[in-house]
Order: structure tokens, then sequence, then C-alpha cells
């Protein structure tokens, strides 16, 4: 309990300093009214997209609960492959849903694409909850699940990813309007906050909720049968983690419709100049096909959205997987149970919010809202800390007496901060100064879409490199998945892939947006 106490204080502790320390824009004028309508606009769609990323990670906390549980042949329910499998179809989903949603969103607002999007997760959540208490309560469909659960979690898990696909592109969309240029920076590391507790939530409160149930036959379900060695209901666990989302979604949805708004000018103020790629734009808006062509054929916009690529292999690699090296090494390690992995969320929420905080005060300060110096940057940060965890993911966790310290999970900590830092930057910000606020849907569409592409070719990747889960009689792991000499892909995957991202991120170093209007 005590470790839970530090946890949420360091947490907080994060939080309140970088909202009291965030410099203001002064030379972007706007009315008190216009500040707090605004925060009443941004705060109630990020906590939206912050509880859609804890429906989208919670795959990831599933599978521990997944794995304990047997497949009718007698392996684990969700292995590493099934996982990866799994994950790969939903990543792949969301990367090319942006043909559609992009041109949906810019066609028919932001407001539009949080409603449909939280709505549609928030049903693809509820049926991986009920398809799991299928399988673990014997309900009429239990051998039918059972006997298909990877084609079935991949099916469901994508429609999941579609409707996840919406809500990025709704950031930004409805985000655009309400901010100029020169004060976007600034916003990114706020919203950094919200959108870094998202995975707090899906991890921390994941995991929370995944053992959050002892057996008792005075549970609102019977006892599934289903207990671990800690006498944890994991079956009830597993299937909470997919329906405790899709209850906090539904609220969001309610909030957010009489709320949340497109622009200054549908919330009753007055619509400015953003300074954007559409100021002086006063045209009819273009079709899809012209904008995809124009996004398409700009090499900035390009030469970012590779970069993303490159972002969406690394931000997930430590995220996704440092966990799983822990406990399947654990016997070596030691590492299962020390600071970092039982508050896995929280780190990975204040680096996220460090990362943002680092990205949009130095760009709007230091380099006059220029994003590609900061990408630069911090893509040298991901390869040193890349280069020190190929070094160091062999060492054993640190014991200190009164805890445990992990150093790979230290330094996959201050890896993510710096990768987090370029995907807000880049994905949330640049979108919308180089799409602007008329095409910045498919602008996000395009960039976010290549982080998920980027995703994908990660977990394919380990998929085939990293080694395979076995099990001895007992079901006890055994083999190369133990040993973590077999796991040196991972940090060297990351030290190839940074390069990359570095290389490409100082061709945008000069970038900055110009709309039609003389002056901008």
């Amino acid at each position: 309990m005590n470790g839970e106490l530090v946890a949420i204080s360091a947490l907080l502790l994060v939080v309140i300093l970088v909202l009291s320390r965030l410099p203001s824009v002064e030379d972007v004028d706007h009315s008190d009214a216009f500040k707090r309508r605004r925060i009443m606009n941004w705060l109630p769609l990020g906590l939206t997209y912050a509880f859609l990323y804890m429906g989208r990670y919670n795959l990831k906390v599933s599978k521990f609960a997944f794995e304990e549980m047997k497949d009718p042949s007698g392996g684990a329910m969700m292995g590493n492959d099934d996982f990866g499998n799994i994950f790969t179809v939903g990543v792949i989903v969301y990367g090319c849903a942006f043909l559609l949603n992009g041109p949906l969103t810019d066609k028919l607002g932001g407001r539009f694409a949080i409603l449909i999007g939280s709505a549609g997760s928030a049903l693809a959540n509820l049926l991986m909850g009920l398809a799991t208490l299928s399988l673990v309560y014997g309900w009429s469909l239990q051998d039918w699940v059972a006997n298909n659960f990877v084609p079935l979690f991949s099916v469901l898990y994508g429609v999941n990813m579609y409707f996840q696909s919406f809500g990025a592109v709704a950031v930004v969309k409805c985000n655009a309007p309400w901010f100029h240029v020169r004060e976007r920076g600034v916003f990114g590391a706020i919203f950094g906050i919200l959108i870094s507790l998202g995975i707090y939530f899906a991890f921390d409160w994941g995991y929370a909720i995944v053992n959050g149930f002892v057996a008792s036959p005075e549970s609102f379900f019977a006892t599934s049968q289903l207990v671990n060695a800690k006498g944890v209901d994991i079956g009830l666990g597993a299937a909470s983690v997919f329906l405790v989302p899709t209850a906090l979604l539904c609220i969001f949805w309610f909030i957010d419709f009489f709320i949340v708004r497109d622009s200054p000018g549908k919330a009753g103020l007055e619509d400015f100049d953003t300074a954007d790629a559409s100021s002086g734009d006063d045209g009819p808006q273009l079709s899809a096909f012209e904008v995809f062509k124009m996004m398409l054929t700009n090499p900035v916009i390009i030469t970012i959205a590779l970069i993303e690529f490159c972002s969406g292999f690394i931000r997930q690699s430590p995220m996704q997987w440092y966990r799983t090296f822990a406990k399947q090494t654990n016997d070596i390690l030691m590492l299962k149970g020390d600071f970092i992995y039982d508050h896995w969320g929280m780190f990975l929420c204040i680096a996220g919010i460090s990362g943002g905080v680092v990205a949009g005060i130095i760009s709007d300060r230091l380099f006059q809202s220029r994003r590609g110096p900061v990408a630069a940057i911090l893509y040298l940060g991901v390869i040193l800390f890349s280069i020190v965890l190929y070094f160091t993911f062999t060492m054993p966790a640190v014991d200190f007496g009164t805890f445990k310290l992990s150093i790979p999970g230290v330094v996959c900590i201050l890896l993510s901060m710096c990768v987090i830092g370029v995907h807000g930057m880049l994905s949330g910000t640049a979108s919308m100064d180089f799409g602007g606020k008329k095409n910045v849907g498919i602008a996000v569409g395009i960039i976010d879409g290549f982080v998920y592409l980027g995703t994908g070719v990660m977990s394919l990747t380990y998929g085939i490199l990293l080694p395979k889960e076995e099990f001895d009689a007992d079901g006890k792991l055994i083999g190369a998945v133990t040993k973590p000499e077999n796991w040196n892909a991972w940090p060297i995957s990351m030290i190839i892939v940074g390069i990359i991202g570095f290389a490409l991120a100082t061709r945008v170093w000069n970038a900055k947006a110009k709309g039609k209007s003389s002056g901008h």
C-alpha cells in the first residue's frame, strides 16, 4: 500500500509541477472567457482519448491473465505469438483506417469523430469482455470461444482499433481551430499529460483490475475456478479489464456530446486566424483525393510520416515488451515485482509528460515553433538509451533493502520519454501545422497511420525474432524464452530504427508551416 501511495503522489507531483511551470504565450491574445471555454473543450476530449488508450492497451494487460489459462491443446490461451498476431491485426487496421477516417473527420468534424470513435470502441470492448465471460464462466459459447480464441479476438480487436483510429484524428481536428501555431507546442505539453494518463490508466489501473478479484463465492459472478496461486480470480479480472473501459467511454460519450465543439464559432465565440497551413485559404474544401495527393506530394509531411513510422516501432517496444521480458526472465534477473515493474503505467505516464513538456516548450521557445529540431534532439536520446539498454538488459534487479530497482526498467523509461516526446510533437502538433485546420484530419491520419504501421512491423519482427514460450508438464515456463541473452534482438532493433529516425528528423530541421496569407 505504501508503494501505491508513493507512486500516486509522484504522479500528482509531476502533473502539478508541470502545470505550474508551463510558460504563457504572451503574443497570442485571448480573452479569459475564451480560455475558460477552450479548457472546457479540450479537457473532456483529452480524458476521452485517455480512456480510449485504456481500451486499447488493455489487450496487453489481459495477456497476463490469459497466459495463465489453458487452451484446448494445453498451452497458454494467449502466448507471445498469439498476442503478437492479435496486436498486429489491430495495428494494421489502425494504420490503414486513415484512408477513410481522415476524410470523414475533415468533412464531419472532430466532435463527430470522437463520438463515433468512443462509441465503437466501447462496443468492441464490451464484446471482448462478454467473450471472456463466456470463456471462463461456462456460458453457451465457451467451447467455441476457446477453440477460436485467436481469430475471434483478432477480429474484435481489429474492430476496436478501427474505431480507436478516430481518436487521434478527433483530438487534432478539434483543437486546431482553438490554438494558434505559436501556442501549440505549449498546449501539446498540457495535452501530453492527458494522453500519458491514458497509459497510466491502461497499465496500472488495468493490472489492478486483473489482480483485484480475490476468488470468492460471494463475488458478483460465481467463482470461475480460474484461480491463480495468489487466490485471484483471473477469469473475472480478464473480463473486467475490457468492461471497465467500456463503462468509462460510455460516460464520456455523453459528456463530449454536450460540451465539445469543433471551433470557437460553434461554441458561441469568435473564430480567429491560427496562422497554420490553412491560413488565408478561404476557398471550397478540396476533395479527399485532392487533399491526399497534396499531402502525399508534400516532402515535409512524408518525412514526418516516415519519422513517425520509426516512432511507432520504438515507442511500443519497451511499452509492450518490458514487463513480458521481466516476467519471463524472472528466475534469472528477478525483475518482476520491483518498483518499476509494479508501477509501469505510472512511470510511462511520467515519461510521456516529461517528454511532451520538454518537446513543446523547446519547440515554441527555442526553435520558433519548428518541430524538426526537437525530433532530431530527442532521437539522439532514443539512440543513446537504446545502446545503454543493449549493455544493461541482462542486469539483475538491484536490491536496496526496502525495494528493488531494475536498471533495464529505468533505461526503458528514459527511452520512452524521448520517443513519446517525438510522437506528441509530430503526430499531435506538426500535423496541425502542416495540415492546417482545414485538412488536418487527413494529415494526422497519414502521420498517425504510419505510426501504427511501424508498430505492426515491430510486432511482426518480435514475433519472428524473440524466443517462443515453452512449458513443462506442470505448466512452468521453460526453455530459451527464460534466458535474457536470447532477447538481444529487442534492444538491437531499437538502435537500428533509432538511427534511421534521427537521420530523417535532420531533413526537416528548418521546416515551418506557411499559409496562403501574406506574412504567414
